[in-house]
């Protein structure tokens, strides 16, 4: 794939966890070999380090933070804040939200850090993000 592959919540935590998911494991490995750029953004990686923290999973934060350090890390910014906020404006007025109003979205943050890094978001959510930027079903990359 030529387009940068930006890992949801879902794909990362999967791979945070190898034991139970080898399959996972296996992908991220196969991209890696075949040179695809792999990119963990901060909103992904803050849902998933806050339900190890929450489960006391010290294992998986350590994987998360290798991961971190082996893939590119793609800390959340002010130009990709206004851009979240502008993505969840639109995505109302069209009558299409992704999560209650009072909700933070993170399915906005994580698309306009899509949009900046020019990538593909590998995800077990197609149908909310591909509203905004391009997803694909993570198997399926």
């Amino acid at each position: 794939m030529n387009k940068p592959i930006v890992l949801d919540t879902g794909p990362l935590a999967r791979i945070s966890h190898p034991r139970r998911n080898p399959d996972a494991v296996a992908w991220l490995q196969r991209l890696l070999t075949s040179g695809d750029e792999i990119i963990v953004p901060e909103i992904a990686d803050y849902e998933v380090r806050r339900e190890l923290l929450r489960a006391d999973k010290t294992q998986g934060l350590a994987r998360l933070d290798q991961l971190k350090l082996l893939l590119i890390y793609l800390p959340i910014d002010t130009p990709t804040m206004l851009r979240a906020a502008e993505l969840w404006a639109e995505a109302r007025k069209r009558g299409l939200p992704t999560a209650d109003p009072k909700e933070l979205d993170a399915d906005v943050i994580l698309a306009a850090q899509a949009e900046r890094a020019g990538g593909v978001v590998a995800t077990e959510n197609v149908g909310h993000l591909s509203r905004f930027v391009e997803a694909k079903a993570w198997r399926e990359i």
